[in-house]
């Protein structure tokens, strides 16, 4: 296993749920970099991208697609420990009164332990399920339940906070599987069925039809592309199934759209070719490999397209180019109007964001631009979108890591993270992007938005650097410099005692 500067905890979560929704917060992990071929057909995921069938419907009974599917739909158990920095934060309590009567104690902090339930599938005979990144998020251990009783430890292979997906692996063979649907054959008005394990009260299935597609903008996660389903889903149902009626995964529930907290009939999914494409990729290199071409986008409106010139409001309007990056250097400017890219019809910025993320960095695409009304094809040259190393891998039990600074993501210092932190072009390192509050690394002073400039004293020119350097540690305590507004000092990170 790589070793990673690994996070650990953010609540986990069941299901999510709004006008509330209800998800974990992002964490982040550093993994080495690494790119092989991604090949799905290495992990023999099965799949099944024929058409289904849309006839013949209604049925009587989906007892034979529920006996196909149910075995491979899990139940995730997962612990999370919490250290509570006030243990008695009540009003008043920090009054000087109040301190000679208690003294320290008012600030002793707290352990606590937290229990969470959600659902996965199974998609290998061999033991890889797909959850959501929130059911399993800072988890210290994590167990699978399958549907005749068993009970397996689970590892966390890796996550993905900007998608919710995650995979953890059991040592088993000869399970029951999914097979996995091409989800953009998928209409809306198919009927679904849902699979999970709503409130804890065990393995249910709710039927109801595709409500949606492409449903995006939710303020759920950074990427989404969402099948919009009034299968009923309730908190518990996520990282469980949404199956078609050939009894093949569609998608991943994982959040509802809700005023009471639970169904009313608005229920959001993860399609199954993101999530399919996120999980080997989490599997082959320990994080996403992400597509970047350094521009600020915005949507298209009516009123845009008539300053620009546009016959339609379609595209996805340049607002900024990130000096130096791809973008720049293929000579897009603010302003252009982006409206096919690598030979894909862009309607929205929305679905720019989500192509570019697909693109393997160092692919070389065309583009096709609208500058003042006319037609311009240019070249892009995709780099890897900064930060995509610190996505999520383990922080399971039995993760063996031996690296330091455990709990900090880190990200590469490019022009745009100076501009907003007001780096001077005289620092250079890898900008911390968070720090896990439970680390040693936080307990430390180190937080966000500073930027490690050395580690042991030796320089860090980037997060790959920041990576190699924790990687093989021979002692648990590290000297760190860090730059902090206007300003470098040194800290000392002391992992010794396993601070997490």
């Amino acid at each position: 296993m790589k070793t990673t500067l690994n996070p650990s905890s953010l609540r986990a979560a069941a299901c999510g749920v709004a006008t509330a929704v209800i998800l974990a917060g992002s964490t982040f992990v550093l993994a080495q970099n690494s790119k092989p071929k991604i090949n799905p057909a290495d992990l023999n995921i099965p799949v099944d991208q024929s058409a289904v069938p849309r006839d013949g419907l209604p049925r009587g009974s989906y007892a034979p697609i529920v006996d196909k599917v149910a075995p491979a739909v899990v139940r995730i158990n997962t612990t999370t420990t919490i250290k509570n920095p006030a243990a008695m934060q009540m009003p008043g309590f920090a009054d000087p009164f109040w301190q000679q009567f208690f003294g320290n104690q008012l600030n002793v902090p707290r352990t606590e332990v937290e229990h969470g339930i959600g659902s996965g599938v199974i998609v290998t005979k061999d033991g890889y399920i797909l959850t959501n990144n929130h059911v399993v998020d800072g988890a210290k251990e994590v167990s699978v339940t399958l549907n005749d009783g068993r009970v397996f430890t689970a590892k966390v292979i890796g996550r993905d906070p900007k998608t919710d997906v995650a995979v953890v692996k059991i040592d088993a063979d000869n399970l029951p599987v999914i097979p996995m649907a091409d989800s953009a054959n998928a209409k809306v008005g198919d009927v679904v069925l849902a699979i999970g394990n709503p409130f804890g009260v065990g393995q249910t299935v709710t039927e109801g039809i595709i409500s949606a597609k492409d449903r995006g903008n939710m303020g759920i996660e950074d990427y989404e592309n969402f099948i919009q389903t009034d299968a009923a889903i309730n908190p518990g149902n996520s990282g469980g199934a949404l199956v078609d009626i050939d009894g093949r995964l569609l998608g991943i529930n994982t959040a509802i759209l809700s005023h009471s907290g639970g169904s009313q009939g608005v229920g959001f999914a993860i399609p199954s070719d993101l999530a399919r494409m996120v999980m080997v990729s989490l599997i082959k290199n320990g994080y996403v490999d992400r597509g970047y071409l350094g521009i600020v986008i915005q949507p298209v409106t009516p009123a845009l397209a008539e300053q620009f010139d546009l016959k339609t409001a379609a595209g996805a309007l340049v607002g900024d180019v990130v000096a130096g990056g791809p973008a720049d250097r293929a000579g897009l400017k603010d302003g252009d109007v982006i409206v096919s890219f690598d030979n894909h019809k862009i309607t929205d910025s929305r679905q720019l964001q989500l192509t570019v993320a697909e693109t393997q960095p160092g692919s070389k695409v065309p583009v096709e631009i609208l500058r003042d009304g006319d037609k311009m094809n240019v070249d892009v040259t995709v780099k890897q979108l900064p930060g995509t190393e610190t996505v999520a891998q383990a922080n399971s039990p039995g993760n063996n890591d031996t690296g330091t600074l455990n709990g900090v993501g880190v990200g590469d210092l490019d022009s745009q993270i100076r501009e907003q932190l007001h780096v001077p072009d005289t620092v250079h390192g890898a900008v911390i992007t968070q720090v896990d509050p439970t680390s040693a690394a936080a307990e430390a002073g180190l937080k966000s938005g500073d930027v490690i400039e050395t580690i042991n004293r030796h320089p860090v020119k980037d997060a790959d650097d920041a990576v190699r350097l924790t990687a093989k540690a021979t002692t648990k305590k590290t000297l760190v410099r860090v730059w902090e507004n206007g300003g470098s000092h040194y800290v000392v990170v002391d992992e010794s005692h396993n601070a997490g």
